[in-house]
């Protein structure tokens, strides 16, 4: 254990020395990664609108048997009851627990 203890700090200090002090932005410069892409994309047409992708989106029935439906609130009650359901369910383990440990 002495000699790891040793020889960990002159390995880190070998790690470090032979790291490299180049940037690492410097890789991604427009030579390497826009220019390729444009001669890739030399003989695509020219891109189209299309109308129909701005159209408003249909709305959304919140009504449940002609009744509102508030889906956050009835989200959060179905949270708090299955909250509750595994509390019951971890109290009954825990006294389970406790019952076969007498």
């Amino acid at each position: 254990m002495k000699i790891f203890a040793a020889l960990a700090p002159i390995t880190l200090l070998a790690l470090a020395a032979c790291g490299s002090s180049t940037d690492a932005s410097a890789d991604a410069v427009a030579d390497t990664v826009e220019i390729p892409a444009d001669e890739a994309l030399a003989g695509a047409p020219d891109p189209v609108a299309d109308p129909a992708a701005n159209i408003d989106a249909p709305a959304v029935d919140e009504t449940v048997d002609g009744e509102v439906v508030d889906p956050p609130a009835e989200a959060g009650t179905a949270a708090e009851a299955a909250a509750a359901d595994a509390e019951a369910a971890s109290n009954a383990a825990i006294q389970a627990t406790e019952d076969a440990a007498e």
